[in-house]
């Protein structure tokens, strides 16, 4: 089975971003401070930084959850001010209903937008398309971690996001679970070809996954260094894991981690 691939959209734009926070004792903290991007369609980007630094935060501010101090967020050249289906979201946690079966869990955005009836097949596409054919009766405790964010990825998909953003969606994940969803999620991508960012602390998963890596700084972050990430993937899967590009450039970016003195932003051709 094979969706058609989605319109070529899904630009980000982030222009000068900040957003400041009141902490618990009434002072104020800086999560993100002029963090400029430019995302185009259909690209994957990994965003890797130190604990802490603002990753999730700058995920939320594209998802409309929250707003920005200063600056703007663009999709395709509209200003951000609120969440949309046009931006699908996925968690570490998969956020099921467990009262509601995968079917239902996979449809629950469509019967809240009232389009469930003209879009009662797709709900059946897509559960195919994340490779859970005859779990749709299931309820989420009867299935594995991993077949749990699937669903929660049929969810987001079923909208037909223009973007969707993963908020380190593999790492409750035991390593070889996770792996297989990495390959997962790559087919998915090149099928539907939809914008992806993906927050992760895991340095090989950028490299396997993404057309570019964004490093950012320590608290308030910004978007520090760039990293275009020029390895092949083959038809299948990924990058090859063992490969000399793999691990110099897994190299190179953990020293672009451990250094945090640049005042500017760098593009590196790796």
């Amino acid at each position: 089975m094979v969706i058609d691939t989605v319109e070529k959209t899904g630009s980000i734009t982030a222009h000068n971003v900040r957003k400041e926070f009141v902490d618990a004792k009434g002072e104020t903290v800086i999560a993100l401070n002029n963090v400029n991007a430019d995302i185009v369609p259909g690209e994957f980007i990994c965003l890797i930084g130190p604990s802490g630094c603002g990753k999730s935060t700058f995920l939320r501010l594209i998802a409309g959850l929250i707003k920005p101090t200063e600056g703007e967020i663009y999709l395709d050249g509209e200003k951000i001010t609120k969440p949309g289906y046009e931006r699908g979201l996925v968690f570490q946690d998969p956020t099921l209903f467990p009262w509601l079966n995968i079917h239902d869990n996979i449809a629950f955005g469509l019967k809240a937008r009232h389009i469930y009836n003209e879009k009662k097949k797709e709900v059946k596409e897509f559960i195919d398309l994340v490779n859970l054919d005859g779990f749709e009766k299931a309820l989420p405790h009867h299935l594995s971690g991993g077949m749990a964010q699937r669903a929660g990825l049929a969810r987001a998909l079923v909208n037909h996001p223009k973007v969707l953003l993963l908020d380190e969606p593999f790492g409750a994940l035991d390593a070889f679970t996770r792996m297989n969803m990495q390959d997962e999620l790559l087919r998915i991508w090149k099928e539907r070809g939809t914008t992806m960012i993906m927050v992760t602390h895991d340095v090989d998963e950028a490299v396997y996954l993404s057309d570019r890596i964004f490093v950012m700084t320590p608290r308030p972050a910004k978007i520090e260094t760039v990293i275009k990430v020029d390895i092949s993937r083959n038809e299948k899967h990924g990058r090859k894991r063992d490969s000399v590009d793999f691990l110099n450039l897994r190299s190179k970016i953990l020293q672009v981690l451990n250094y945090t003195g640049k005042e500017t932003t760098v593009e590196y051709n790796i």
